[in-house]
């Protein structure tokens, strides 16, 4: 619950925006992965969600800064993140506008991925990109970044390929023999992706549970990891999301969707888009399953274990395209992944 620090900035926020400083916490919520605490506060004749750092000092401090300077940048370069009401800086304690309990995830759970409201809810998803990737660039400042300030080399090869390797394949699934040659695969294909250019805004986790629903109207979440980058990483993170499990087809739908609202606002090489888009597609599916590997054996969070299973078919759809020939050793290595998530019904 809140500190005693934490009680008395919370009590000034509510003050300063002229309603009763009495703390009414209606529900707490959860966090999907975040260590960060959640709760929706009574406010006036409305509501706001309080949001307490993670307990990992200084970082969740950096990260509560991050998300503030980050998130008041986007809203007002018009992008569709909900708007702060309040921030603590002592404490990182911060106020945010509360966009209801809806998230994409929830409507394509209920309706399908094909349903008409669900289809129109994924293109407002990459117009909302779009406009995050490319208007929200001006004026943007690395130092506002947490964690690094752009997407890199050393990032891909460490919690990316690094992450798959270590949190799926050694620790998870227990697979010590690994091929020599596949850090020298993780090696070429974080070069590759370094040749996509990476001057636009990359929110890094663009996924339907960080996409709310709120009045017909897609709102974006969980922007605090925002850093410079290439485009079709964000793109890749929302068509292989694996929570929604969107067919290719659809995947196609929405790939050409996304190049139109592009080409709406930047000059665009579809083609060389179009090649650069498998590495970084790559590197986003190797990201996913370190994840959801660590949370459900680090963190005990059970959710994610349902996950693995899709993620890992996909990366291993991935690479039996034509491109996949270069990464021989990291397929092997999925197909041995695959099988072991099957045996144990991971």
């Amino acid at each position: 619950m809140f500190t005693d620090q934490q009680k008395q900035a919370l009590a000034k926020l509510l003050a300063a925006q002229g309603v009763s400083p009495e703390i009414q916490v209606v529900e707490k919520m959860s966090g999907d992965g975040s260590d960060r605490q959640f709760y929706r506060l009574a406010v006036g004749e409305g509501s706001q969600l309080a949001v307490l750092p993670g307990t990992s000092q200084p970082q969740g401090l950096a990260e509560a800064r991050a998300a503030h300077a980050i998130g008041c940048h986007f809203f007002e370069s018009g992008v569709a993140v909900p708007r702060i009401c309040g921030f603590a800086e002592e404490c990182g304690l911060i106020l945010f506008e509360d966009l209801g309990d809806s998230k994409l995830h929830d409507l394509v759970l209920r309706q399908g991925t094909e349903a008409p409201e669900v289809a129109a809810c994924y293109r407002q998803a990459l117009a909302a990109l779009v406009h995050l990737q490319t208007e929200a660039r001006h004026g943007f400042q690395p130092k506002w970044c947490w964690d690094t300030p752009r997407y890199d080399r050393a990032l891909m090869l460490t919690r990316e390929s690094g992450y798959f390797q270590k949190a799926l394949c050694e620790d998870f699934l227990g697979m010590n023999a690994l091929p020599q040659g596949l850090g020298r695969e993780f090696v070429f294909l974080a070069e590759r992706a370094m040749e996509e250019p990476a001057c636009f805004i990359l929110h890094r986790d663009f996924q339907s549970r960080n996409l709310m629903v709120c009045e017909g109207k897609i709102r974006i979440i969980d922007f605090q990891g925002a850093r410079l980058g290439p485009l079709g990483y964000d793109l890749a993170s929302l068509l292989l999301d694996p929570y929604a499990g969107l067919a290719q087809e659809r995947q196609q739908v929405l790939f050409g969707c996304y190049l139109d609202a592009l080409a709406s606002h930047l000059p665009l090489d579809r083609g060389r888009f179009i090649e650069g888009y498998y590495y970084l597609a790559l590197q986003r599916n190797l990201q996913i399953l370190g994840a959801f590997a660590f949370l459900a054996k680090n963190r005990g969070k059970p959710f994610f274990r349902q996950f693995i299973n899709p993620a890992a078919a996909t990366l291993h759809e991935h690479l039996a395209e034509p491109q996949g020939r270069d990464f021989p050793c990291l397929r092997a290595v999925v197909e041995q992944a695959l099988n072991l998530i099957r045996e144990n019904k991971q």
